[in-house]
């Protein structure tokens, strides 16, 4: 049985494939996959990126699991320099990474991870960020921590906590944690919901610039406008890779 903290970061392998779940295979490149997620972590961080009765598509033309940018309206895999082959080398390389840890890393690194979304019903959604979310529930859940004892922390950009790290950029990361050791934080609530705006919006102390940086007073406001978790932390991801770029 494979460790359930590497699991989780192989749990949606059908996604990149274009499979649902029901036809999903048990093994790519000699590694076992798509095996279910225990403590219902998978169910919460879903939860927090689209409702639990949606049904219909949220853009009817839109049908795959490319994920579509809600920075341009585009889907990333169609317009960025990727290569089928290299979609394809870059996936083997991340699910096949054999220990936990460093696979946590590798996620967060991921860039081809970022070109899928996680429910192609809300395809603004992120494959990434929804499995990170995944991983950082479950290992709160794993060592006896209630959903509603958990914070949204902000940390110093470096500073990568083990599974509990959901974000990380040049200038400061964000994890889940029941204490914030002094940090800035912000409560995640009583049950799983597409709360990102309102737990951004009460955190006690904000990692942007917003009193000169007119582009950080951009995307704090654009940031409490967003609900889904994946894909405000994705968008986070997507301004910052534009700003820089």
């Amino acid at each position: 049985m494979t460790d359930p903290m590497l699991a989780v970061y192989r749990h949606d392998a059908h996604k990149f494939h274009g499979r649902a779940h029901a036809n999903a295979l048990p093994e790519f490149a000699g590694v076992p996959v798509n095996q279910p997620v225990p403590a219902g972590a998978d169910g919460d961080a879903a939860a927090l990126s689209r409702p639990r009765s949606q049904r219909d598509p949220v853009v009817p033309t839109h049908q795959t699991h490319h994920r579509l940018s809600l920075l341009t309206g585009e889907a990333p895999y169609a317009t960025g320099d990727w290569s089928r082959a290299a979609v394809v080398e870059a996936v083997r390389d991340l699910l096949t990474v054999a220990d936990a840890e460093s696979a946590h890393q590798q996620w967060l690194e991921s860039d081809v991870a970022a070109l899928f979304n996680e429910s192609v019903i809300v395809p603004y959604t992120s494959l990434k960020y929804h499995t990170l979310l995944v991983a950082s529930l479950l290992d709160a859940y794993r060592n006896g921590t209630e959903f509603d004892d958990l914070r949204l922390v902000v940390d110093v950009a470096g500073e990568i906590v083990p599974y509990r790290t959901v974000y990380a950029d040049e200038r400061f990361a964000l994890r889940f944690a029941s204490d914030a050791g002094g940090r800035p934080s912000a409560r995640l609530g009583s049950r799983p919901w597409r709360s990102w705006a309102s737990t951004w919006h009460r955190l006690t102390g904000h990692p942007l610039q917003t009193d000169h940086d007119k582009w950080d007073m951009t995307l704090d406001a654009n940031l409490r406008r967003i609900r889904a978790w994946s894909t405000a932390l994705q968008y986070l991801e997507d301004f910052a890779n534009w700003r820089d770029g």
